[in-house]
């Protein structure tokens, strides 16, 4: 299967229904802690995700990245098993407590991002199977509280930042700890209008 039918098919499954207007792809369960108008402080469960590391700018990472998570969840892997699509796709940089499984991406410099696509709830290690792609890692991420800013409008590095820092300061005045850098959370296709999308800004917290 091509990258480009890989790409329209996985984004069709991230759209469900989405093209008549309802979003039916599942999402990791969380509880809403504290609400103040479009920000959230969400606690979350223990999830599995599939990830990838990506050297390049933000705008240019998408697609590779996508392309590879794609392959795996649509049979890429050691049992030809194809899994159920979730939402959201998650997109952070590279931090040094993400470790990267190829040599090659360790001794690059300049800017890498991690895509993440979230495995369907109840997923364990021992039980998904493996990718056959090296450059695609399982890993499980432990349950953490969460600050989140949704907005719609482009999914862009430029309003990543912007949405991340209006997050930073309400954080700072409500007295939150801030314990990771933002990563950006994206639940829709590409074709849908920019002021229908659902995107979000994401920020552990202690």
């Amino acid at each position: 299967m091509g990258a480009v039918s890989l790409l329209l098919m996985t984004s069709l499954m991230l759209a469900g229904c989405s093209v008549l207007g309802k979003r039916t792809a599942s999402e990791p369960p969380y509880r809403v802690l504290e609400e103040d108008g479009d920000i959230e402080v969400r606690q979350y469960g223990e999830m599995i995700v599939a990830e990838t590391v990506i050297e390049g700018a933000y705008g240019q990472t998408g697609a590779p990245g996508f392309s590879r998570l794609a392959g795996y969840i649509f049979g890429k892997n050691r049992s030809k098993e194809k899994l159920s699509m979730t939402a959201p796709v998650l997109q952070e940089p590279v931090s040094e407590k993400i470790s990267m499984t190829a040599p090659v991406l360790q001794e690059k410099k300049g800017s890498a991002w991690v895509m993440a696509f979230v495995m369907p709830e109840g997923s364990r290690l021992e039980t998904l199977p493996v990718p056959l792609d090296p450059a695609v890692t399982l890993r499980s991420v432990p349950g953490k509280k969460v600050a989140v800013l949704r907005y719609s409008g482009l999914h862009s590095e430029s309003n990543l930042r912007n949405y991340a820092e209006k997050l930073t300061v309400w954080l700072e005045k409500k007295g939150h700890r801030v314990c990771s850098q933002p990563r950006a959370a994206s639940y829709d296709p590409p074709w849908t209008l920019p002021f229908l999308r659902r995107n979000e800004v994401h920020i552990d917290i202690e």
